[in-house]
């Protein structure tokens, strides 16, 4: 039966606000109660008014960022410019050889190599003996072609002196005369010393 009369009601009031002082264990139900009440009220309210506010923002940006994407006519809005990239600095062109006086050694293996090479006389001379004459003034690298040689139809050298026509720190260029034209030698600088490396024949 619902309570009607302004009695009845004070009575549930009064049984209501008596409860917590009836005993110590009702008074400390009451205070954890209404602490758990507060602290939930005190949470729930502020998350609430956070997400409305983080709602609103973020369709705040959504919108200024589609009026950027869309353009720079907007007040406001810089227009987008394409970058050029600025040019690079050209690599420095690699240093030539410096040019140096003839070295002395390398002019002596010159004159010992050309003697050699056309020191070799049919019949008198063996192959051996014209190689074996040759390795000690030629690199290892060019020692093999001077094996596929001939050496019967190695050219006449005229007896003339070897003269440098190019000279660097480490290597120089040599000619001889030749019945039938020229013998350029190429000499390098090897840990080992100095080396006949190339030959070729001009002419």
């Amino acid at each position: 039966m619902p309570i009607r009369t302004n009695r009845g009601r004070a009575a549930v009031y009064r049984r209501l606000w008596g409860w917590p002082l009836r005993s110590p264990k009702h008074l400390v139900a009451t205070i954890v109660g209404v602490t758990v009440l507060v602290t939930t009220i005190s949470v729930v309210i502020p998350n609430a008014v956070n997400q409305r506010s983080a709602g609103g923002q973020g369709g705040a940006t959504t919108s200024t960022t589609r009026s950027v994407a869309g353009g720079g006519n907007q007040v406001g809005v810089l227009p987008s410019t394409t970058s050029t990239p600025l040019p690079t600095k050209a690599p420095s062109p690699t240093a030539a050889p410096s040019s140096a006086p003839v070295n002395a050694n390398a002019q002596l293996v010159a004159d010992m190599w050309v003697d050699a090479f056309g020191s070799f006389e049919p019949g008198k001379t063996t192959k051996d003996k014209w190689l074996a004459d040759l390795k000690p003034h030629t690199s290892e690298e060019l020692f093999p072609r001077l094996e596929s040689i001939e050496p019967a139809n190695v050219p006449v050298v005229i007896d003339q002196p070897v003269k440098a026509v190019k000279s660097f720190t480490d290597s120089a260029e040599f000619e001889a005369r030749l019945e039938d034209g020229k013998l350029v030698v190429t000499v390098v600088k090897l840990p080992e010393g100095w080396r006949v490396h190339e030959f070729d024949k001009v002419g």
